[in-house]
């Protein structure tokens, strides 16, 4: 377990320093367990970060920008209502638990000075966010509620006194010595980091395994003082977070993990950006997953559909292709009528087609004529040279379809929940989904596609479309003329434009690298990026939405990295 005691411990210390005294400008919440709070504090601003989602429960610092709903759900209201205008008296944490305390002071619509308590308990899928009244402690609402039904030990709901969460009667690590440490441990049962992580608060295993791993040849000497050595660089805050990439998963941690074994690690300046690099975009795929589920399975469906029909279609062209054959039966039936009868279930005669005069057995109907035969064979041979063409018409059709499917999987892949619903309303006005009438779907399409906005090393405005929505507003109405294109080379992705008619070698490596990440191929290596000006872009008429087509490119091949988009991206 990453986000521990201790590693609340030193991202309580963080946010005590940033954010002591500042006052609570505006407070959002974009999605259902998370909330934005922006504060003013020490002369900036401040964007801090509170989930309680049950997978990606968390608290830090960030420099994301979140999409906000049209209206805000009522929990938001009620922090409004409560905390903007506030100023916060004191961050906290509780004991070595999980849980965060911050205390904001601020006046009633009365005038009258009000102390709230916002309590942040980041514990898995039990996390939550709950607001209480300081004096009476009293529960104004929270995130997520808890009726006696589903939590014997404690109601949280409106009206409710608080209760915390059942505590564990552990020793806090900061308050041990040596000798608490060995009245604590049996050295002779063995399994000591189990031992640290049963008798010690806010200790998870991550941190147990690093002192026995420091502590070398582990005994009731070096065990303690290693233990004691690692909680004091905690307290005076000597920290190095990072983020260590193994083979099958990702860790992060406050401090650096000998034990590990890790392919890489990537170490940050502050708590806050390493939460804010780790989750980048975890969180969000995971949103995706729940709001696109439905739709990925139809387009996936729909995928499938032309595939089967394409095959279906091969067979009938196949069929089709016989066509010179089933003439030359007819012709030979026709040329021999004299030499077969009512009931042959087959017929040799001589091909004097073929320069060799050799023989040729015709199957027959023996419930037709000798005639009848042969003018089903010209039957077959005038509907099988007719059905060439729209076969053939047909599976270029399929194909078509198939690599506009492949195009919306892809960008759901990397898509936001906004991106979805655009890529919903696109096939609704496409007729493969049923239209949904409303006068929010109305209003919104009236709006322009949200594009992502990124910036290159050299100060260079590049500007990215996730969906074809996006892609076509870009592409065909925002660049400019000699505004640079770029896109991956036969691979579905998104299209980038660099704001400028003649960027630096950096800017396009950088722009390039980003087609590639937002594309197919964004985990492989050397992706070939096709880049051109605006003016050699072509959307052909008739075409679907986001096809184009382009000439006078270069071609540059670059290797997608996660690290350039998020350090090039623009909040």
């Amino acid at each position: 377990m990453s986000f521990d005691g201790l590693f609340t411990y030193t991202i309580t210390q963080e946010l005590k320093r940033a954010l002591y005294n500042g006052k609570i400008a505006k407070i959002h919440q974009p999605y259902k367990y998370d909330l934005i709070f922006q504060i003013r504090s020490g002369g900036k601003n401040h964007r801090l970060f509170l989930s309680a989602h049950p997978s990606y429960a968390r608290i830090h610092l960030t420099n994301e920008s979140y999409e906000n709903p049209s209206e805000p759900p009522m929990f938001c209201m009620l922090l409004r209502k409560h905390l903007e205008g506030g100023v916060i008296e004191n961050i906290q944490q509780l004991d070595m638990e999980r849980i965060i305390i911050i205390d904001v002071k601020s006046r009633n619509e009365l005038g009258d000075l009000t102390e709230k308590r916002l309590m942040i308990e980041i514990m898995g899928r039990h996390s939550n966010i709950v607001l209480v009244d300081k004096e009476r402690n009293m529960i104004l609402d929270s995130v997520k509620h808890l009726s006696p039904a589903v939590n014997r030990h404690r109601t949280v709901l409106p009206g409710h006194t608080y209760v915390l969460p059942p505590g564990q009667g552990k020793v806090n690590p900061f308050e041990a010595d040596e000798e608490t440490i060995l009245k604590k441990l049996d050295f002779n049962s063995g399994k000591l980091d189990g031992q640290l992580v049963e008798q010690f608060a806010g200790i998870s295993p991550l941190f147990a395994k690093e002192v026995i791993h420091r502590s070398g040849l582990v005994n009731r000497t070096t065990l303690p003082k290693t233990f004691l050595t690692m909680l004091d660089e905690l307290r005076n805050e000597q920290i190095e977070p990072q983020i260590f990439y193994q083979a099958k998963r990702e860790v992060f941690y406050m401090m650096n993990l000998t034990h590990l074994d890790s392919k890489e690690r990537k170490i940050f300046t502050t708590i806050s950006e390493l939460l804010d690099r780790f989750y980048y975009g975890k969180s969000e795929r995971d949103r995706v997953k729940q709001q696109g589920n439905d739709l990925e399975r139809f387009i996936i469906n729909e995928k499938k559909k032309n595939e089967t029909k394409i095959k279906k279609l091969e067979a009938t062209l196949d069929q089709a292709e016989k066509a010179n054959q089933f003439q030359l039966y007819g012709e030979l039936l026709t040329a021999n009528l004299y030499a077969v009868k009512k009931g042959d279930k087959t017929a040799e005669v001589v091909n004097y087609y073929d320069e060799n005069n050799t023989t040729i057995t015709i199957p027959l109907n023996v419930q037709k004529t000798p005639s009848e035969n042969a003018q089903k064979y010209f039957s077959k041979y005038q509907k099988a040279k007719n059905s060439i063409e729209v076969v053939q018409q047909q599976i270029e059709l399929a194909r078509n379809e198939i690599v506009y499917f492949e195009g919306l999987i892809q960008q759901i892949e990397s898509a936001s929940p906004r991106d979805i619903e655009e890529i919903r309303e696109e096939l609704m006005e496409g007729g493969y989904l049923k239209q949904r009438q409303s006068k929010a779907l109305k209003k919104k399409k009236l709006q322009k596609p949200q594009l992502e906005y990124y910036v290159s090393s050299d100060g260079t405005e590049i500007l990215v479309g996730k969906n074809n929505k996006q892609n076509e507003f870009l592409t065909n109405k925002l660049a400019a003329r000699d505004d640079v294109w770029f896109h991956t080379k036969d691979i579905p992705g998104s299209h980038v434009v660099i704001r400028s008619k003649d960027p630096s070698e950096k800017t396009i490596l950088e722009a390039a690298n980003i087609a590639a990440y937002f594309s197919k191929a964004k985990n492989s290596g050397s992706v070939p990026v096709d880049f051109t000006a605006i003016r050699h872009v072509k959307k052909p008429s008739g075409s679907k939405p986001g096809y184009v087509i382009y000439d006078h490119q270069q071609t540059v091949y670059v290797t997608p990295s996660e690290d350039l988009i998020f350090r090039l991206r623009k909040g």
